[in-house]
């Protein structure tokens, strides 16, 4: 027991100290101290984030789009407003709101208003399709939907009260107002919500069919935000260009650690690799989060394109979402300089491990060391730690873990940690690679083989832009490999020629004895392939 507490302690020094580094504990005035600890007091965290942020940073631009800019003081009226005009119409603390919109204001506006109001918020996928919008607004029993214009053919009857977010028509069409109807027709002034408490229903990546519903309460210690940038030297006043969805875990805890930092945030509505890049150069951005398609999509614009753009401001691409190829990892480096970090975890246990810079250039694949506070075991079937340098599932526990899906259905917990989903392996200096999903694994001929492995190797083929590998049914082997693979131009590399090179470099159980070739992978909104739709072709 005293030991435990002599290890927390030192957790929660180092942690403290990589917060007091970022800015964030800088001297206040203490009136504004005050008023910020009665919104904590009366709303918790989340639902006091946007009127602290504004206590603080004030007149400082808080939020770039394609309308503009908005400042931290026009967010929380903006959202008392709009939080305001649904309490008004009915809406009661606790009622869920459906939040499908992309990367622009609308999503803030709705996000703060409805912890303001003490909703329960469901962030739902841009990729959804109609019968999946249905699925999860029964499941969550939603009563109000917040949707862009372009989702109309999308948008359900199934909630009581529909808003437009983002209009490119100015008008509400079928939905009862537009938010910024609601807006300027409102008070900003603060909201009574009777010390209700918002909550955050994050959704699964859904890469294998309708996603399941993760709910997040009030979360974040000193520790959990130390841990993260005892890792990632983030700074109050950063220019951070938030690339990946929103809605996304990824893009909402880096939305959210922005603005509570004081930064301006870049949102533009969809990903163009020339787009970012001139983003980055004209406002200076020190910040980049990108998942990795969107890191492929810049480089595959050539270092010729991509010097064309001053990204010299850089100090962080942040990438998590989906594994990087060491490939990428390693041209990341040589293009924008040692500024690489990325995040591994999931919706479902947060973060469990960061790189940095040096750790690529020393093992482009790794995803780093457990972070501060963390523990990361990899464990065999039988729940027996795996020696070192051996695949096992990887378990975490860091005090951030979910509580359970909206179904009623749970992770794997031992011993106090929980599984990730995924399988991985340590090397001798401690960092963790990932071999690939435990539900991945392909028995081929009485052989365990990880699609990962293999499509390292043929991402790194000098002819090949993409590649996903999958396990498909073999009246000999039980399963045989299968590899989709992108080549660069017409003229690109012969299937044998594929499988030769990949004999060459790993064993011979490893070689796929299909490749087909096509134009793109199905992804979806994060980057990562949906390997269901490979396999139904």
């Amino acid at each position: 027991m005293i030991r435990r507490l002599v290890d927390n302690s030192a957790v929660t020094a180092r942690a403290t100290a990589a917060v007091a580094r970022s800015g964030i504990l800088a001297p206040q005035r203490p009136d504004k101290l005050a008023r910020i600890a009665v919104e904590i007091g009366r709303r918790g965290p989340f639902g006091a984030a946007a009127t602290m942020a504004a206590i603080r940073w004030g007149d400082r631009p808080a939020l770039s789009d394609e309308l503009g800019t908005l400042t931290y003081n026009e967010i929380d009226a903006r959202s008392n407003a709009l939080a305001n005009a649904w309490l008004a119409d009915g809406m009661k603390p606790g009622d869920t709101v459906a939040i499908l919109c992309r990367n622009h204001r609308g999503f803030a506006d709705a996000t703060y208003a409805a912890a303001k109001a003490g909703l329960r918020s469901v962030f739902m996928n841009t990729e959804f399709a109609g019968p999946q919008i249905e699925d999860v607004c029964k499941r969550e029993e939603v009563s109000a939907l917040v949707f862009d214009e372009e989702y109309d053919d999308r948008a359900p009857n199934w909630a009581a009260r529909h808003f437009r977010a983002w209009t490119d028509s100015g008008d509400a069409g079928s939905a009862h107002a537009t938010l910024e109807e609601l807006i300027a027709d409102s008070s900003p002034e603060p909201v009574d919500a009777g010390g209700a408490r918002p909550t955050v229903v994050m959704l699964t990546s859904g890469t294998t069919g309708t996603p399941k519903g993760a709910p997040r309460s009030e979360v974040g210690t000193i520790n959990s935000l130390g841990a993260l940038l005892d890792r990632v030297p983030i700074r109050t006043g950063e220019v951070t260009y938030v690339a990946p969805p929103f809605f996304h875990a990824l893009g909402f805890a880096n939305l959210s650690i922005a603005l509570s930092y004081g930064s301006k945030v870049i949102a533009r509505r969809r990903f163009d690799a020339e787009a970012f890049l001139r983003g980055i150069e004209e406002n200076r951005v020190t910040t980049a989060v990108v998942v990795p398609a969107m890191l492929q999509r810049t480089l595959a614009l050539g270092r010729e394109r991509i010097a064309d753009f001053d990204t010299s401001s850089l100090r962080i691409i942040f990438c998590s979402g989906a594994q990087l190829p060491g490939v990428t990892a390693t041209e990341t480096l040589d293009v924008f300089g040692d500024v690489l970090h990325v995040l591994y975890g999931s919706t479902e246990v947060s973060y469990a491990s960061i790189s940095r810079p040096r750790d690529h250039r020393e093992a482009p694949t790794t995803v780093g060391k457990p972070t501060l506070g963390t523990k990361v075991r990899l464990l065999d079937d039988e729940g027996n730690e795996v020696p070192k340098g051996e695949t096992g599932r990887i378990f975490v526990s860091n005090g951030m873990e979910f509580e359970g899906y909206t179904d009623g259905q749970h992770k794997e917990v031992i011993a106090g940690l929980m599984s990730s989903g995924d399988v991985g392996h340590f090397d001798e200096a401690g960092r963790l690679f990932i071999d690939g999903r435990d539900d991945d694994m392909i028995v081929s001929g009485g052989e365990n083989v990880f699609p990962q492995e293999v499509e390292e190797l043929l991402l790194a083929h000098p002819e090949l832009a993409d590649a996903a590998v999958i396990g498909v049914d073999d009246e000999d082997f039980g399963q045989r490999l299968a590899a989709y693979v992108v080549a660069r131009d017409a003229d690109g590399p012969a299937a044998d020629e594929i499988k030769g090179y990949v004999r060459a470099n790993l064993a011979r159980y490893k070689v796929p004895r299909d490749i087909v070739f096509i134009d793109e992978l199905p992804r979806n909104a994060t980057g990562k392939v949906l390997k269901r739709e490979l396999r139904s072709r």
